[in-house]
């Protein structure tokens, strides 16, 4: 089986270098997904409240032959639920819908400016984590002032800040100071979403070259930025070569062709973005 690196969180705890994404996936293929990814060897399986299939996951997860303290398991907080005593409750609903004692990773899914309750739904968080409820919290589509309001008013960093990162929109600065605050980054979209990035030439040639697909190249190219990939996929053929990317390494012209190109977004502005 594939030996997937760790990263180390800021509170000791430890992550797989790459996960299984769940997003748009229905309950019965989210369970169908998530069982094949961990017969693969994934270890890391991300969901969230807003992608209403958090029962199929945990059913993929607790029906799976792998211990569950060999498994962590993300959701989310989402934006309906940002305030101290809501998001407890919240929490405990998805924890029911998994149906699992406790959660390794819960994040705040979008910061929602406007509402202004995301340092609440926060406290409420290290509260969960104090009493063992989650291991580890983090956040989602956080900009470095939303993390450095948190940190001011709590005293508490993010172990992980989970945003839109691929090629056409390489982050480097919002990596950088995540690497400066000893958070690690994770990549949602990590592919982009269509076709059109996975054709570019570019990254075919460098695909060709070291005799692997498009889509092995740029999750390579998001391992060697020190970032931490979650790619979907409901297609065991997939996923695992999604998971076969730890046997082969870019050189610097390999991550600078598949790197430079034009920056865009393809989902929101964390300033602006309401999602609940």
């Amino acid at each position: 089986m594939t030996r997937v690196p760790a990263y180390r969180l800021n509170d000791g705890t430890t992550i797989p270098g790459l996960g299984l994404g769940t997003w748009p996936l229905s309950d019965s293929e989210a369970e169908a997904a998530v069982g094949s990814a961990l017969r693969i060897g994934y270890r890391l399986i991300d969901t969230a409240t807003n992608y209403r299939n958090e029962t199929g996951t945990g059913r993929g997860i607790t029906r799976s032959d792998v211990p569950r303290e060999d498994i962590v398991v993300t959701t989310k907080l989402p934006g309906r639920d940002h305030g101290h005593e809501s998001t407890l409750r919240s929490f405990e609903e998805s924890r029911t819908r998994l149906g699992l004692e406790y959660v390794d990773l819960y994040l705040i899914h979008w910061p929602l400016p406007r509402v202004d309750k995301y340092v609440d739904s926060w406290k409420a968080m290290i509260k969960l984590r104090e009493e063992g409820l989650i291991r580890s919290i983090g956040v989602s589509n956080f900009t470095p002032a939303q993390i450095d309001r948190l940190e001011q008013e709590t005293g508490v960093l993010p172990a992980v800040n989970q945003i839109e990162l691929h090629p056409l929109l390489p982050q480097d600065e919002l990596r950088a100071f995540g690497t400066g605050k000893n958070i690690v980054t994770e990549s949602w979209s990590p592919l982009g979403r269509g076709g059109d990035l996975l054709g570019d030439p570019a990254i075919r040639s460098v695909a060709e070259r070291h005799g692997v697909s498009p889509a092995q190249a740029v999750l390579r190219w998001h391992i060697q930025l020190g970032a931490l990939p979650i790619p979907k996929s409901a297609d065991p053929g997939r996923q695992r070569e999604n998971f076969a990317v730890f046997d082969f390494e870019l050189d610097e012209v390999d991550m600078a062709a598949v790197g430079d190109r034009t920056g865009r977004r393809l989902g929101g502005d964390p300033d602006r973005h309401e999602e609940f």
